[in-house]
């Protein structure tokens, strides 16, 4: 069916739209003469608060009549040659509206004294005027009352609505059934939600969709997102893929956070579902190690914190980044044209930083610095008015802003939100969206806005001089948002707008603090029962806007330099090995050695990449060579088990521990023990050290919760035996894994209890401790470049861990306990209690590989300095030697 020009933009925000009848529209004053000029033919929508006529023709206007202010609505008693007055209704209006005259955007002209007769063609006049006179009247109320009224008569209307189960396929079976709102901007629309097991159903409750029924299947869904909306945890946003819709999203709100949560458990439970691989979670790595862009991260991150574009309460919001509009041409390698990313808008310019501090120090509570928000829906459409014309109609009740207060020029804004004591606007993702070459600045639909005070119309916006074109501004924007100087402190606006500075003390302390009603949690509209306090908070929430979901509750970790800088001297040299692990999809087995008689507790390569050393549950420890491809040697130590061993760098000094509680010290030029020390009171379960300059620190971790540090080298560098004890770390529970910082003298200690304790080794004090998994640390490990710390644990996950912030920057789960790993350069490998290998491009945040490497559990690996060889060890006393497959690039 044709549905005309009507829109439910046209109505007012929250205004419900019930059905449409086929009419014929004429003022009162038509004749028999007249008649065929006058008639309209169309369509009356019957609304919650208004009655519209949208007619065939598209050169007349659509007629909207409040029904507050209707004085006659009746049956029309008249009767003529041309008008049959048994199916005909007569309105006399104070007011009445045209809209879209000739078809052409523009504000809406308000008229007096509408006197008008509406056929209905189809439609019984004795079923209609009952519904449009019970509106009538719920009109008449005051606001409150009539809400309330309004909501009854919906939900009666809603509830004889069912769902029509001719749209399902055989098969499919009803799971969860529900009313919810579609969100979109500045419209809320009724609707059911249908759940099935093999797809998504939502049905409006009237026809102004574009189809009677949206159909999603499900494993067409990429992403689900839970939303608040206006403040409240009831928003569901699903993206998906179908080839037959016009739209890939869907933006819902149910009536409370349980029925919400409920609906989004049950999609989650369907076996057809398929999300997408993409983990969310690597963002934040990925975007630290510059595989992705500021400006993607900023879309994430905005997702993160509940902004979207269906909602313009919370639409995304970007930071101004350039502060010079006035010069002819800029560098963007110049930071003086730059913003301080580091303050708040407000806070930017300190002549009005201080009168605003002032202002704060005189106020009663609730106290608050900044009375504007940065992100409004009228800010919004300040920018987007442009594009989007009929949405500052709608919420300006029909009407565009005065041209003068209009965004006219990037000079003008720029000026304004560093001066004005009201204006703190940051900027919108179409700044910096490139594929849209900056549409928004241009007045492409003609639209008539009006004239300035100067007499200049209103047209597209004024760009800088520097600008050639709104695509060389959008561009240059990019660049600027992308640049190395840009990026240096990005994370510095990210803890003002997401992160620890949004609220609090901190936010007090950045001049950050905003309008009360802007805050997550500052009010429970769900408590509220008194219907007036409600409807005037959630006025407040829209016009104050909404500050995003805290996202990061610490300090957000700096962006690293570029990769390439970071590589190290031998892999730039031989780049092509970097990218045949990059491109390679399988692992490639080159060797096995069996002659271990039990499982293999610890295995490594040699610095020089030429040897293999084992240690085993046998008591035995072996080296292989892997030039000749066979066992070289082999030494029984002790009566115990070994646990762990390590070789000092630039030696041939073996560190060994054992089950019991003893470390020996090996000498693999003479083959012979060197000395053998009782260590701890419980089984040696873990060994480092520390290889700084004119140090040479050894530490073991111990079933006895201890960490021993022992001092292993004199002045020339000699090692000398391992009695030199030096100090002692304790700890709650037993000590699995310990890693020394690779650039200064901090102790990581992962223990039984799945805690992670940063020690500062040289001055015996305990600097952090991280509670950052629900079981056993089994391996831990700094990044190549200090930068992060990495754990993985018996509770089947690896995280990643940001050094500087101490915020967990990543998280991944998996099928089985993760016993052990190792990080070099790019390259993360990780071994399962289920005998598989996981090869990982860490900086880029992805799986490479997965192998089903062991029988039993992987207990030790290692990979060589020229990432060319990897030794895995485990539970079926195998030791196996991987790389990846040359062949395929040869």
């Amino acid at each position: 069916m044709d549905k005309g020009r009507f829109s439910l933009l046209l109505l007012e925000p929250g205004e419900i739209y019930f059905e449409d009848f086929s009419a014929t529209l004429v003022t009162s004053d038509t004749t028999i003469k007249t008649y065929d000029l006058k008639k309209s033919e169309g369509r009356l929508k019957l609304c919650s608060k208004s009655l519209v006529f949208d007619p065939r023709d598209i050169q007349k206007p659509l007629i909207k009549i409040p029904l507050k202010d209707v004085q006659i609505i009746e049956k029309w008693k008249g009767s003529n040659k041309f008008i049959d007055g048994d199916n005909v209704m007569r309105i006399e209006s104070k007011q009445y509206i045209e809209m879209l005259e000739g078809n052409v955007t523009a504000p809406y002209k308000f008229c007096n004294d509408g006197k008008f007769i509406i056929s209905l063609n189809y439609a019984q006049i004795n079923t209609c005027l009952p519904q449009i006179t019970q509106l009538m009247r719920a009109a008449t109320l005051p606001s409150i009352e009539q809400a309330d009224m309004i909501a009854v008569i919906v939900h009666a209307r809603h509830a004889q609505i069912k769902f029509d189960p001719l749209w399902m396929d055989l098969y499919e079976k009803i799971q969860f059934e529900c009313q919810v709102n579609k969100i979109t901007p500045l419209v809320v629309n009724p609707g059911r939600i249908v759940l099935t097991n093999s797809r998504l159903y939502y049905q409006p409750y009237n026809n102004c969709e574009i189809s009677h029924v949206v159909k999603i299947n499900l494993n067409s869904i990429k992403q689900i997102f839970r939303r608040r909306f206006l403040l409240r945890h009831i928003g569901i946003e699903i993206y998906f893929n179908e080839s037959n819709s016009k739209h890939d999203h869907i933006y819902i709100s149910l009536l409370n956070e349980k029925e919400r949560n409920n609906l989004y458990d049950m999609i989650l439970q369907q076996n057809e579902l398929k999300l997408s691989n993409k983990d969310q979670d690597m963002m934040t790595l990925q975007w630290q190690n510059g595989v992705i862009s500021n400006y993607e991260y900023l879309l994430y991150i905005n997702s993160l914190g509940d902004r979207t574009v269906n909602d313009l309460t919370q639409y995304p919001v970007f930071p101004w980044i350039l502060l010079d509009y006035t010069s002819k041409s800029i560098d963007i390698n110049d930071k003086s044209i730059y913003r301080d990313l580091s303050k708040p808008i407000g806070a930017l310019n300190p002549e009005r930083a201080n009168k605003i501090a002032a202002r704060y120090e005189e106020m009663s509570e609730p106290r608050f610095m900044y009375g504007s928000h940065y992100s409004t829906p009228g800010f919004i459409l300040f920018y987007l008015v442009r594009l989007y014309p009929h949405y500052m109609l709608c919420l300006q009740n029909g009407r565009f802003d005065h041209p003068d207060r209009m965004f006219n020029s990037c000079q003008h804004l720029c000026k304004n939100i560093l001066a004005d004591m009201s204006d703190f606007k940051e900027l919108i993702p179409e700044f910096f969206d490139v594929d849209a070459g900056g549409a928004f600045l241009v007045n492409s639909l003609g639209i008539n806005y009006g004239y300035r005070h100067n007499g200049v119309k209103v047209g597209d916006v004024e760009l800088p001089a520097w600008a050639e074109s709104p695509k060389h501004f959008v561009q240059t924007l990019r660049n600027a948002l992308e640049s190395d100087i840009v990026s240096e402190t990005l994370h510095s606006w990210i803890d003002l707008i997401f992160g620890y500075k949004q609220r609090g003390e901190e936010a007090v302390k950045a001049k950050n603090l905003y309008y009360y009603l802007c805050y997550e949690g500052s009010v429970d509209l769900d408590s509220i029962t008194d219907p007036n306090e409600r409807h005037t908070l959630e006025v407040q929430i829209m016009e104050f806007g909404q500050i995003p979901k805290q996202v990061f509750q610490v300090p957000h970790p700096k962006r690293r330099k570029p990769l390439q800088m970071l590589i190290e001297p031998q892999i730039q040299v031989e780049m092509n090995i970097a990218d045949i692990w990059k491109q390679s999809k399988q692992l490639e087995l080159k060797s096995t050695f069996s002659s271990h008689k039990d499982k293999v507790t610890c295995v490594f390569i040699t610095e020089d990449n030429e040897k293999v050393i084992s240690v085993g549950y046998d008591f035995k420890m072996k080296v292989f060579s892997l030039k000749q491809n066979r066992q070289v040697r082999s030494a029984s130590l002790g009566n115990m088990p070994l646990s762990c061993c390590l070789k000092i760098p630039n030696s041939n000094t073996l560190v060994i521990g054992t089950y019991g509680n003893e470390i020996i010290l090996y000498d693999l030029d003479f083959g012979k023990v060197i000395q053998t020390v009782t260590g701890h009171d419980d089984a040696i379960l873990c060994l480092a050290y520390n290889s700084k300059p004119n140090s040479l620190d050894v530490v073991s971790g111990s079933g006895d919760c201890t960490v021993c540090v022992w001092n292993g080298s004199n002045l020339n560098g000699v090692i000398k035996p391992i009695q030199y004890h030096s100090h002692t770390f304790d700890h709650n529970s037993h000590v699995k894994c310990v890693a020394f910082h690779p650039m200064d003298d901090h102790l990581a200690v992962g223990t039984e209890d799945g805690e992670i304790y940063i020690w500062q080794a040289n001055e015996r004090t305990l600097e952090r401790k991280y509670h950052m998994h629900s079981a056993k640390v089994t391996a831990i490990s700094y990044s190549p470049d200090g930068q992060k710390l990495i754990s993985c644990s018996a509770d089947k996950t690896f995280q990643v861990l940001d050094i500087n912030t101490g915020m967990p920057v990543y998280k991944k789960s998996f099928n089985a306990a993760l016993n052990c790993l190792k990080w070099r350069e790019f390259i993360l490998l990780l071994g399962s209690a289920d005998g598989k290998l996981y090869v990982w491009d860490i900086n880029a945040v992805r799986m490479l590989m997965e192998v089903q490497a062991h029988r039993g559990a992987i207990l030790s690996l290692d990979m060589s300095s020229d990432l060319k060889t990897v030794v895995s060890a485990g539970d079926d006393s195998d030791i196996k030697i991987w790389g990846p497959n040359i062949n395929l690039f040869s």
